[in-house]
């Protein structure tokens, strides 16, 4: 015979089974059931183990969150991807190959390079009259190269006062054929001078063309007016006409004559330094000794009144593509 729902809940209540008694019949006889059943006899059978770790982990899972099934099942798999890429690092990794020295500078250079710098002795100040010997002969290449003098002010070019900038005339000349434009009314005499075009016309015909075929502008002070729109052409190659440079004047003669002789231009570069070229290795020592000393002449009578310290840091010796030659500062200056 059935039990009634309230007969069901007083048993339940009796087994200290918690029932509401919203629950159904059929619930509350289950829970009885549960409770009053008895434990199926387990038998020690060989090679049955208890229950794993994990199998307990399992019944712990939640249904949702991160102690999901779901959850627990990608964490797991995140965790064997970085095993096996840490795996993989470690196989990858191999010993570091000793690091092999960087060459020095002149171990980088070409063989007759070094060949020539030997005859240089590293950490030697030169005579001023020795290192021209030196650079003469420390010369490997086909070509008549530049002797290029090189000397450190010890000047601040930002400052008005100490950015050095002058022109000479090298006693004995550039070594270069120099070809000459004068900028003129009168053309004839620029010409007799030594000019190679000479005019007002023709040449600003040829600068309205772009053609600047000429070494030196050299123009006189009236008709420097007409050369204003030419200016962003000729003034980063060099050949803006200047006052300064001595090839904005009323005596063209005079210009063309001085340009054709060897009229050079310097001016400190930002770093502090003044590159020059004095004259071509096929030149004499004596020759190249004169313009050397015309050129620290000139160095030394433009020294800025307000320059505290050193002014002559500096002086080296070279030819094109050839070896420095450090030069004794005191035989420089003398």
């Amino acid at each position: 015979m059935a039990k009634t729902k309230a007969e069901l809940l007083e048993e339940a209540k009796t087994l200290g089974i918690e029932a509401d008694s919203k629950l159904k019949v059929a619930e509350i006889q289950a829970l009885i059931n549960e409770r009053t059943a008895e434990p199926a006899p387990v038998e020690d059978t060989p090679g049955e183990v208890e229950m794993t770790a994990e199998t307990t982990e399992a019944t712990q899972l939640a249904k949702a969150g991160k102690r999901s099934a779901k959850a627990v099942r990608e964490a797991e798999e995140r965790q064997a991807k970085e095993d096996r890429k840490t795996d993989n690092e470690a196989a990858e990794i191999k010993p570091k190959k000793p690091v092999t020295p960087t060459r020095s500078r002149l171990e980088r250079r070409g063989k007759q390079y070094r060949k020539h710098a030997e005859q240089i002795e590293k950490g030697k100040a030169y005579p001023i009259a020795q290192a021209i010997d030196l650079a003469k002969k420390t010369s490997h290449v086909k070509f008549d190269a530049t002797v290029e003098i090189h000397i450190r002010l010890g000047v601040d070019p930002r400052q008005a006062d100490q950015n050095i900038r002058d022109n000479l005339v090298l006693p004995a000349g550039t070594g270069k054929s120099v070809r000459i434009a004068v900028l003129t009314d009168d053309a004839a005499a620029a010409k007799s001078a030594g000019a190679s075009i000479a005019g007002t016309d023709d040449l600003l015909a040829q600068l309205d063309k772009g053609v600047m075929d000429f070494d030196v502008l050299i123009a006189t002070p009236a008709l420097m007016p007409r050369l204003g729109k030419y200016a962003r052409a000729l003034g980063p190659r060099g050949l803006m006409p200047n006052p300064k440079s001595g090839t904005v004047t009323t005596d063209v003669a005079k210009a063309v004559s001085e340009a054709k002789a060897g009229r050079v231009e310097y001016r400190v570069d930002s770093t502090g330094i003044v590159h020059l070229g004095i004259g071509k290795v096929s030149f004499t020592p004596e020759q190249l000794k004169q313009n050397a000393d015309a050129v620290m002449a000139s160095i030394n009578a433009n020294r800025p009144q307000s320059l505290k310290g050193t002014y002559l840091k500096s002086v080296h010796l070279t030819t094109s593509m050839g070896p420095s030659i450090v030069v004794d500062t005191s035989s420089a200056a003398a």
